[in-house]
C-alpha cells in the first residue's frame, strides 16, 4: 500500500474542501487517514487475490471521494467513474481531480441508476445495507466483474439480509476479505466480494 507521504498533496485538498463543505465531521478529519483513506486502499488486498488486470471502476455514492480518489491516485491505470447524486460533494470531488491533476477519475453528478456502461469493479462504501447496494450496483457489471462492498463488522447480518436479491441477480459472494484499520481500538472491516454466476 503506498504509504501516508504519497497522498499528502491529496490530504491538504480534501481539508481544504472539507472545511467548506463538511464532506466528513470535523472529530473525523483527525482520521482521515485511518478511517477514510487507508479503508479505501484496503482494495489492495482485493488486486493481491484476483489480480490487478482491472481497466475501469465505478464507484457509486461517492460522496467525499471514498473509496473512488485514493483509489483513483493510487492505480493510475484503472478509469475511475465517482458517482453521487450530491452536487456539491461531485464538485468537491472535481475540485480534487482537478487540483491534483487525477487524468483517469471522472466524477459524475447522478443516480446510479442513470449512469450508462458496463464495469470491470463496481464499488461502494458507507452508502446503504447490502440488500439495498446490490441492486445498484450488479446491473452495472461486465460478465467477469465484481462488485466489491465495503463493509463494517456487521457483515453478516448483512449478508442473511441480502440473499434474495442476489439470487434475483443471479450472484454469488466469492469472498469475505477481513482486514483491520490502523486504530487503537480494534477495527474491524470487510470485503464482499459478489459476482454473477
Amino acid at each position: 500500500m503506498k504509504n501516508k507521504d504519497f497522498f499528502e498533496n491529496y490530504i491538504n485538498v480534501f481539508l481544504k474542501q472539507n472545511s467548506m463543505l463538511n464532506l466528513i465531521s470535523k472529530n473525523d478529519e483527525k482520521f482521515l487517514w485511518e478511517k477514510h483513506i487507508f479503508d479505501s486502499l484496503s482494495i489492495e488486498k482485493f488486486f493481491e487475490k484476483y489480480g490487478t488486470d482491472f481497466k475501469t471502476m465505478l464507484d457509486f455514492g461517492t460522496g467525499g471521494g471514498f473509496p473512488s480518489v485514493p483509489v483513483a491516485l493510487a492505480y493510475s491505470e484503472i478509469s475511475v467513474t465517482a458517482v453521487d447524486s450530491i452536487r456539491k460533494k461531485i464538485n468537491a470531488v472535481s475540485v480534487m481531480r482537478d487540483e491534483l491533476d487525477i487524468k483517469n477519475l471522472i466524477p459524475v453528478c447522478a443516480r446510479v441508476e442513470a449512469v450508462e456502461g458496463k464495469f470491470d469493479i463496481v464499488t461502494s462504501r458507507a452508502v446503504a445495507a447490502l440488500d439495498k447496494i446490490v441492486g445498484y450496483a450488479l446491473p452495472h457489471l461486465n460478465d467477469n466483474g465484481y462488485f466489491i462492498a465495503y463493509k463494517s463488522k456487521k457483515v453478516q447480518e448483512e449478508i442473511a439480509a441480502a440473499q434474495n436479491v442476489l439470487k434475483k441477480y443471479n450472484a454469488q459472494i466469492v469472498d469475505i476479505i477481513e482486514y483491520e484499520l490502523p486504530l487503537e481500538e480494534n477495527h474491524i472491516r470487510n470485503l464482499v466480494i459478489i459476482r454473477k454466476k
